[in-house]
């Protein structure tokens, strides 16, 4: 215009647009100026809506009708539950935000995996103990077996002495497998259906056959020792089995059940670096009557704790081997079955020895570096950062000396025990104390109350049959007499504690009152350094951790 400036506003996220003239001091005809506007406008969108027209065709398209500029809707809430949707399909789970108060009313107080740095994973994973008590444990996807044993040993405040395991479980096909230090926990909970679990439990055999090779490998069942007339060294033993130039072979006898059937049959079989065989003929070693019946790499070896129940086995000692990626499937079971608890050790301690070689070396190595600085078990880290202090004078004082630190110690046990009898008996009458000494030991780790005879040796199982393996439990034919269940060369053997009385005072002895104790948990430290009538002392308590 020549007569006046015209300053055209638009208002942003609006569907209107406001026009501010601004007029000179002559008269301006507003109507005309207003359908120029329009018209200008409409020419504009009009050009900016039609499409490109074709180098072929010269023919313009027809005019549309003009629309008024309106709001759009954008589907945000659309393109938010799509994000959301592909997150939850992720493996990766959703992690607290640390930090919720700076997070706007319209955040979420949950952090996506998608906020975690790239080529980082981690799992949400149940860990059990035997009594049934549950612990979520954040795993990531690196952490091995050791360090998570370890991160629940600190997170339950129990005592550290390597000897904890991790258990993987299948409760409907009755198996279970203690998993190597070095395997990774995702990678197996990958091979584990819905229903499986891990368990956290004690299992002090794991490595015991590089202490005592000759009490897992018997000479009948190695081919090597048949061959050099038994004169084995256990040494050269061990050095033949983790060695990768020689071939031993473990043979004997087993129970087989073939797959899709229930009947048993008794096979002669050879288990070698390669795989298991079974002969065809007798016990032939020609490679045409072998046939392979599992392979070590793809195949793993697991304990079953229901054979004779579920499968029908022959005895109580059967083993079966399970193919890494078969997930709930009882057709991919090998089942096989030994004739006593020491045949079944060794086939599968074998096993286990082909399989991971030298690498089962360095984990019993890694254990055995960390209990060389200790004489005792190594305590939790909670437990560490306790010491000693003598709150006898004015001020306290921290105790320097190990042997007035022990001493002490002593003294806070005696006047425990002394607080505890008149907390609960209210007086220090004899009566009251003799009490006190037939239920003190309640709260210890290794006395069971009244269980079976069955559910001792499955304790003793579980644990590992290693020498002085022990519990106490109530007796069932004598309900004032106790049993001690101790494990000696893989074998469970029961002792009976019977009390006496003398003098008006009730004792406790194992052997017909040649030694006396007033209370049990005298009678556990006895034999704890006294191997007594007992085969051998009493070294390793049955211990089950509450998560």
């Amino acid at each position: 215009l020549e007569s006046g400036i015209i300053t055209v506003a638009c208002a942003p996220f609006s569907s209107k647009i406001f026009f501010v003239v601004c007029l000179s001091d002559d008269d301006v005809d507003l109507e005309a100026l207003v359908n120029d506007m329009n018209s200008s406008l409409e020419s504009l969108y009009s050009t900016c809506s039609e499409p490109p027209s074709s180098s072929s065709s010269n023919v313009d398209p027809p005019q549309t009708k003009l629309r008024r500029s309106q709001p759009m809707h954008i589907l945000a809430v659309r393109l938010l539950q799509e994000e959301e949707q592909q997150f939850r399909t992720s493996s990766l789970p959703a992690i607290p935000n640390p930090f919720p108060e700076l997070c706007s009313p319209a955040s979420s107080p949950v952090l996506s995996p998608g906020s975690l740095p790239p080529g980082e994973s981690s799992s949400e994973n149940h860990i059990f103990s035997e009594d049934g008590m549950c612990k979520v444990v954040e795993i990531p996807a690196d952490m091995t077996v050791r360090h998570l044993c370890q991160l629940l040993v600190y997170k339950s405040h129990c005592v550290d002495d390597n000897s904890w395991a991790l258990v993987e479980h299948h409760p409907l096909l009755g198996l279970e497998r203690c998993l190597e230090d070095h395997e990774r926990v995702v990678q197996v909970q990958a091979s584990m259906s819905s229903d499986s679990r891990f368990l956290f439990r004690k299992n002090y055999a794991k490595y015991e056959f590089f202490r005592n090779p000759l009490t897992f490998f018997p000479d009948h069942m190695v081919a090597w020792c048949q061959e050099n007339d038994h004169k084995i060294p256990p040494s050269q033993l061990l050095q033949n089995f983790l060695s990768p130039t020689t071939c031993p072979e473990i043979q004997g006898y087993l129970y087989m059940k073939d797959v899709g059937r229930k009947s048993w049959k008794k096979v002669y079989m050879f288990l070698r670096r390669s795989g298991l065989y079974c002969s065809t003929r007798g016990t032939s070693k020609e490679p045409r009557y072998l046939q392979l019946l599992a392979d070590l790499e793809d195949n793993s070896i697991f304990t079953v704790i229901t054979g004779k129940k579920q499968h029908g086995a022959p005895t109580d000692y059967t083993f079966c081997f399970k193919l890494n990626k078969a997930i709930g499937e009882t057709k991919e079971l090998r089942m096989l079955c030994a004739e006593d608890e020491q045949s079944r050790t060794c086939w599968m301690t074998a096993f286990r020895i082909f399989k991971y070689r030298i690498i089962l070396y360095q984990n019993y190595k890694q254990r055995k570096a960390l209990l060389s600085h200790f004489s005792a078990p190594v305590r939790s880290v909670s437990e560490n950062s306790l010491v000693a202090m003598d709150f006898s004078g004015r001020i306290g004082r921290v105790i320097d000396n190990p042997v007035e630190a022990q001493s002490a110690a002593l003294e806070e046990g005696h006047m425990w025990r002394k607080r505890n009898r008149v907390n609960a008996l209210g007086s220090h009458s004899p009566l009251h104390q003799s009490s006190l000494n037939s239920v003190i030991h309640i709260a210890q780790l290794w006395f069971y109350g009244r269980i079976t005879r069955e559910e001792s040796h499955r304790i003793i199982h579980q644990q590992g049959q290693v020498d002085g393996l022990f519990l106490l439990r109530v007796s069932q034919s004598n309900p004032k007499a106790f049993v001690l269940t101790l494990c000696h060369h893989q074998k469970i053997k029961h002792f009976q504690i019977l009390p006496c009385e003398e003098d008006g005072q009730v004792f406790f002895s194992l052997d017909d009152g040649e030694t006396k104790f007033t209370d049990l948990i005298q009678l556990v430290e006895f034999y704890q350094l006294n191997r007594g009538v007992l085969p051998c002392k009493l070294k390793h308590p049955c211990t089950v951790v509450a998560l």
